[in-house]
């Protein structure tokens, strides 16, 4: 057995129509109904909220107004419909919000499916998935207008809006809740020996192990969205614009990455024992000038194929991979 320090580390990365029979017109009265039904006219209370764990898995949440992830989206539904959020709001199908596992509460996201390249704009009000292998939880009406209401996931890329983001941070705090995290006076020193989530190329990277609301090294403070002592209800919130925009579609590969390493014989090692879960790629990769080397499984034929993989790898012991898209 190989013996090596774990070291969490964010994760930063990185053609279908909308329905089957779905015409252009209903895309517009869609979208139409979503501008009716943008959001609440108060902020919730601001939450980052404390590491948890779920399912064995630990999970460390923290203002990031770098973040962009790849990953597998699903979206939830009736079930939930009417119930309370994790910041306390009452979830609407509906509506363009969206459950994520670390990001604040509330945050603003896009969301761009990578199989069809259609793109919308969400607000982060819950926690989630939890199901290995899911990145993002989006509402049914998400869903819709992404693609995939019928064939429950899809390939997507998420990024944070900083600046609404940070705007909404301001709002929320005023509220109640969690205070709107400083940004670091330098960025935090020490060593990263290994890690289980590999970096990708462009992440921003803090060495040392994650910290309930800390921030990214380089992150900006909240935007001032009021004076102090203006009332919180007489600012407009940040809310989702309803539109849905179209970039281009490239081809896409599903992987596996279960560890980034400083030394090439961590991940050699590594490597060598999941060769069993199917082709293994040892690649080099620089972030921030410090050389990693990433151990991925793939490429990997569907998302059935991975979350089938990913679930042996978990109960195997390597708790901390997940799944990507490149």
């Amino acid at each position: 057995m190989w013996t090596i320090r774990r070291h969490v580390l964010p994760i930063l990365l990185a053609s279908a129509a909308l329905l089957a029979g779905c015409t252009e017109g209903k895309l517009v009265v869609d979208q139409a109904k979503v501008i009716t039904n943008p959001g609440p006219a108060k902020p919730a209370p601001y939450k980052i909220g404390k590491p948890y764990q779920v399912n064995g898995v630990w999970y460390y949440p923290k203002a990031d107004y770098r973040y962009s992830e790849t990953g597998i989206a699903s979206w939830y539904g009736p079930g939930f419909h009417g119930k309370r959020t994790a910041n306390g709001e009452v979830y609407d199908e509906n509506g363009l919000t969206a459950a994520h596992k670390t990001l604040p509460m509330p945050s603003m996201v896009r969301v761009t499916n990578l199989e069809n390249g259609r793109s919308i704009q969400v607000r982060v009000n819950d926690r989630g998935p939890f199901e290995a292998g899911r990145v993002i939880d989006m509402t049914r009406r998400g869903a819709q207008l992404l693609g995939f209401i019928n064939q429950g996931t899809a390939r997507v890329r998420v990024d944070i809006m900083p600046e609404e983001s940070q705007q909404l941070a301001a709002l929320s705090s005023r509220s109640g809740g969690d205070q709107v995290p400083p940004p670091p006076k330098a960025a935090p020193v020490g060593e990263v020996t290994g890690g289980g989530l590999a970096p990708l190329e462009g992440s921003k990277v803090a060495p040392g192990k994650p910290q309930a609301g800390q921030p990214q090294p380089g992150a900006q403070p909240a935007a001032p969205a009021a004076q102090p002592g203006a009332d919180v209800a007489s600012v407009a919130l940040p809310q989702p614009d309803g539109k849905v925009t179209q970039v281009a579609v490239k081809p896409t590969s599903i992987y596996i990455q279960a560890g980034a390493f400083l030394r090439q014989s961590n991940a050699n090692q590594l490597g060598g024992q999941l060769r069993k879960y199917g082709p293994v790629r040892v690649t080099p990769i620089k972030v921030e000038r410090q050389n990693y080397y990433r151990v991925r499984i793939g490429p990997i034929a569907s998302v059935t194929e991975a979350d089938k993989t990913l679930k042996r790898m978990i109960a195997d012991g390597h708790p901390e991979s997940r799944i990507v898209v490149d």
